[in-house]
């Protein structure tokens, strides 16, 4: 695994910011609604996991932008891993519990889905909470396929130090002809600004638009 490469904060515009939030800790939620018209489509022509899509899609917008893949080193400096993995959950439905797998990150979706996918059905009646383990470079996905939302906020008990970004998804909700997805994002203020949130939702918007990625082989 290779190491997160400090950030030079003599030459870095936003450490006053991250200095301030680190100081007054900060977190805060944006939840919106993604258009995922053409999205669903596609998937239910080709016969891939809707899923594993949502999850790649958020990886491969994360992986765009170095505020998203933030860390702390040993002496609580900021650094950036070169790449991170999405850590995701599995329902247990015989136990009512969940399970939280990972995988590695690869920007060809096909590459990306051929792991994911099985981790889906192996992992289907796991009992403990990390099956897998859980690297350090990783960040969260979470769905809620029973409910639609409006809002979600986590609250995290000696989380200061968590700057990873976690999302979580709920129910397709079908509005005037189009499909809309649900999607939470946390993160804290140290790592990302609201123009940073912002830029996420507009990314994942455009990369779901145009989902010609989901037929990559």
């Amino acid at each position: 695994m290779t190491e997160p490469r400090p950030i030079d904060l003599d030459s870095w515009p936003r450490r006053e910011l991250f200095e301030h939030y680190r100081a007054s800790p900060c977190t805060y939620a944006l939840t919106v609604e993604i258009d995922v018209t053409e999205f669903v489509a596609e998937l239910a022509r080709v016969g891939r996991k809707t899923y594993v899509a949502q999850i790649w899609a958020i990886a491969t917008i994360i992986n765009r932008h170095d505020e998203f893949r933030m860390t702390l080193d040993d002496e609580g400096r900021p650094s950036v891993w070169p790449v991170v993995h999405p850590a995701f959950t599995v329902f247990n439905a015989e136990r009512e519990t969940f399970a939280c797998v990972w995988a590695p990150y690869d920007d060809e979706f096909a590459a990306f889905h051929d792991v994911a996918a099985p981790l889906l059905a192996e992992h289907a009646r796991a009992t403990e909470l990390f099956p897998l383990g859980a690297p350090p470079n990783m960040f969260d996905v979470s769905s809620l396929p029973w409910v639609s939302f409006t809002g979600f906020t986590l609250a995290i008990r000696n989380g200061w130090d968590h700057l990873a970004p976690i999302i979580t998804l709920g129910r397709y909700v079908e509005r005037d002809g189009r499909v809309v997805l649900p999607l939470a994002f946390q993160i804290h203020h140290a790592a990302a600004d609201g123009f940073h949130a912002s830029r996420f939702v507009s990314e994942l918007q455009q990369l779901v638009a145009e989902p010609t990625w989901v037929t990559s082989s």
